[in-house]
Order: C-alpha cells, then structure tokens, then sequence
C-alpha cells in the first residue's frame, strides 16, 4: 500500500533552491497555478509552493499553499522522478476549489511532459 506523506526531504524550502527553479526551470501556466521544472539529476521529486503577497493576507495565501500541498501530495507518484518543481498559486485559485486545483496541476504535468499515467 503507497502512503501519501509528504516528506520534508522533498521539499524545497531555501530561496536560493526556489531561485535556482525560476532561473533554469521552464515554466507552464494555466489560469489557476504557474508550474516551474527543472531536472536534478537524481531520483527525487522536490517540490516548493509559492503564493505571492498580491493575493491577498497571509490566512487566503496560507489556504492557497494548502490547496496546492494537497493537489501535488496525493497525486506525487504519479510525476516523473527526478525533477525539482516550484507550484505557484495566482489570484484565481484564491476562490476555487480542491477539485479545480486537482484539475489544473494535472493539466500543468501533462503539459510539461512529467505525468506518467501508468502507476507503477
């Protein structure tokens, strides 16, 4: 049985990680989230989420982040190894829902060819 945690080794969580993904990565955008990916080179899948202050107070950019934290943890086995992401909330995903987000990091997977839709 897969267990879907979220562990703190893969996740991004110094700046200089997040800007090494913004400056090297290519980036993917829909109307909901701006998705960031970058090889590492190794067999882990890092991740960081990033809601930005024009979004609104820290409670709507922290439901922004959870919302993102949930899209990437229960479908995380299904994106390629060996990939450091960085997730990116925009305006938009501050009134949509769980189903909606769902949607859209899958979209932004598909798109930037790191979905494999054969689970192992």
């Amino acid at each position: 049985m897969t267990t879907y945690r979220l562990c703190k080794q893969n996740l991004l969580r110094k700046n200089k990680n997040f800007q090494n993904v913004y400056k090297t990565g290519k980036s993917y955008a829909n109307r909901l989230a701006v998705l960031y990916v970058v090889s590492n080179g190794t067999e882990n899948r890092r991740i960081g989420f990033a809601a930005g202050k024009k979004l609104g107070s820290a409670v709507i950019r922290n439901r922004v982040k959870r919302l993102l934290r949930e899209a990437y943890r229960l479908n995380q086995f299904q994106v390629t190894p060996g990939v450091d992401m960085v997730l990116v909330g925009r305006q938009v995903m501050v009134k949509a829902d769980y189903e909606a987000v769902s949607k859209a990091f899958i979209d932004l997977c598909t798109r930037a060819k790191i979905w494999e839709t054969d689970l192992k």
